[in-house]
């Protein structure tokens, strides 16, 4: 039977933390110490990258571009929640959770080709350390970053495109505590069936492709250290992929967690904690992953403080 009296949805209410009441000051003040945090070093890594000239090379090229993405990808999320713990207002306007969506799904697309890029990047100097600056000439990295940068915002507006022309009706509780695709599609009230193909198909390719770039890469790194004489060499060689596989490791386990794996598997409240976690966490780690490991950005970083203080002393 057809369903009558069926109101379209203008706005959405954001449920996902109203099953913790009393807890809400707590909460503001944990997410905007992760913001604070997030912000701190992914845009300082960012600016210091920028002004040490011994960082430009394309590698700390790359991570610059990955910084700014955790940098705008956690303002997408957190602003959001810090404003729903400190309010109290769940509510958020149809056209506001799309653009959410939208800009939340660029920089999650775009980060997945990003890390992609970085570990043919690493290929590539240890393959061929000689022709390294050759092969990865400027044009070649701006190529390979504007290539990333297409693909995320061109896969966001697909998804968005197909996620906000299906029909919201009535219900507009969303269990989450952002615009997530999930809760968004258990919402309409229409047929989800060839938008789901569409979207699901193309999220696994991103995930997927990107994996395998990223797998392949490594086995071809793998490769090369093998071959080296010396067993310093190798270790010292291996240790500078050691950041960047930790950052692959938590960023694409999440993903497959949240979107490969069976729902059926899978309790509500364990999405929100995955989803907490790549979204606001890990944002947050990477600046601390690829800095504690490597003597480069410790040694620019002091270099910076060190300008600071004369400075400060003239």
């Amino acid at each position: 039977m057809a369903r009558k009296n069926l109101t379209t949805v203008t706005e959405f209410i954001l449920i996902g933390f109203t099953d913790y009441p009393g807890l809400e000051t707590p909460l503001f003040l944990v997410f905007l110490g992760f913001y604070l945090v997030t912000l701190l070093g992914n845009l300082g890594m960012t600016i210091l990258i920028q002004v040490d000239t011994q960082l430009h090379t394309p590698m700390y090229f790359f991570l610059s571009h990955l910084s700014l993405l955790d940098a705008c990808y956690t303002s997408v999320i957190i602003p959001q929640i810090l404003a729903t713990l400190a309010t109290g207002k769940t509510v958020i306007a149809y056209g506001q959770c799309a653009a959410q969506f939208f800009f939340f799904t660029i920089c999650a697309s775009t980060e997945c080709f990003m890390l992609a890029v970085m570990a043919y990047d690493r290929y590539v100097a240890i393959s061929n350390p000689l022709l390294y600056t050759v092969a990865m000439n400027p044009r070649i990295c701006w190529s390979l970053v504007v290539g990333a940068y297409v693909c995320g915002v061109s896969g966001a507006i697909l998804r968005t495109t197909c996620t906000f022309t299906l029909s919201f009706c009535d219900d507009n509780l969303i269990n989450f505590f952002f615009c997530d695709l999930p809760p968004l599609l258990k919402l309409s009230c229409s047929d989800t069936t060839n938008a789901e193909i569409i979207i699901v198909s193309y999220g696994n390719f991103v995930i997927l492709a990107n994996a395998l770039a990223i797998l392949i890469s490594y086995l071809l790194i793998i490769k090369a250290i093998v071959r080296m004489k010396s067993s310093g060499g190798r270790a010292k060689t291996f240790s500078t992929c050691a950041s960047h596989l930790t950052a692959v490791a938590l960023f694409f386990g999440t993903l497959i967690f949240m979107y490969l794996c069976s729902g059926s598997s899978k309790s509500l409240d364990e999405e929100k904690v995955v989803s907490v976690f790549y979204t606001v966490v890990i944002p947050m780690l990477n600046p601390l992953i690829y800095s504690l490991r490597n003597k480069d950005v410790k040694a620019a970083f002091r270099k910076l403080i060190g300008r600071f203080h004369m400075i400060q002393s003239i």
